[in-house]
């Protein structure tokens, strides 16, 4: 029997909101799809890159700074594994440590605020993603000016406040970029082992969604998704994807592990 040294359980989460689109009319030639910017890239299922995005910085609760990261997989189909270490890691990071909670798993399409890098008010090292794939190099700084200051903990504007989660009923909240980390857990490969989330939002939207609501007398409900962060083989979910009201309530999926490792979710 093979054994999961241990399973740290954490939860990616993205509240969507309903929005309204207006069709845009221009004359003239259009250009071709391979001149237009990243056109190249529509519609390839593999062969492209995957490439890191900086996205801001905010202020912890305890008063560090925190640099949100997310990716950008061009290809459509195609998803990579590119295991933390001289081709995956943090440079710049007070310690040293090049593990900073980067995914070392890439799903397709544009992800936000898919980790956070802590780091003391003050530093004055430069923290960059390093990221090899398809043969090409990225490095991705980070930018502590104001021009990058993002409300993912305060909330914009309107109050809009990101969802709450815990991995325990009552228990600690995570929310925003940050999130919350839960375990290590243990499981038996091939068994699934079930995981338990609360979620809960203000049921706020923001923009052109705001006035859709406002005249529909919807709340939009928070959509979670399950998905690998880190780990060495395939990862499989009962439920990879559910709604939960606003209100709050409680999701459940299964999880099922084809090998024996440590693995982030």
């Amino acid at each position: 029997m093979k054994i999961l040294s241990s399973t740290l359980v954490s939860l990616t989460l993205a509240c969507s909101s309903l929005l309204a689109a207006s069709a845009v009319h221009a004359q003239g030639t259009p250009l071709a799809v391979e001149l237009l910017p990243l056109g190249k890239d529509i519609g390839i299922t593999a062969g492209q890159t995957v490439t890191p995005a900086y996205e801001g910085w905010y202020e912890n609760e305890d008063g560090t700074i925190a640099l949100s990261f997310g990716y950008y997989n061009r290809n459509i189909e195609e998803v990579f594994d590119i295991p933390v270490g001289p081709s995956n890691r943090i440079l710049g990071v007070p310690g040293g440590e090049s593990d900073q909670g980067q995914p070392s798993h890439f799903e397709t399409g544009r992800h936000w605020g898919v980790f956070t890098v802590n780091i003391p008010v003050g530093s004055g090292e430069e923290v960059v993603w390093h990221l090899e794939n398809q043969g090409k190099t990225f490095r991705i700084p980070a930018n502590l000016s104001n021009d990058y200051v993002i409300d993912a903990i305060v909330g914009d504007a309107s109050g809009n406040l990101p969802p709450q989660i815990r991995f325990q009923e009552g228990g600690q909240i995570g929310h925003g970029p940050g999130g919350i980390t839960a375990g290590p857990v243990q499981a038996e490969v091939g068994e699934p082992l079930s995981v338990d989330v609360w979620v809960t939002d203000d049921g706020k939207v923001s923009g052109i969604a705001a006035m859709f609501i406002a005249t529909s007398g919807m709340t939009p409900p928070v959509d979670l998704v399950w998905l690998k962060h880190q780990g060495p083989s395939e990862v499989a979910f009962s439920e990879s994807a559910t709604k939960i009201a606003a209100a709050g309530g409680k999701a459940n999926t299964e999880v099922t592990f084809s090998e024996a490792g440590d693995y982030l979710l």
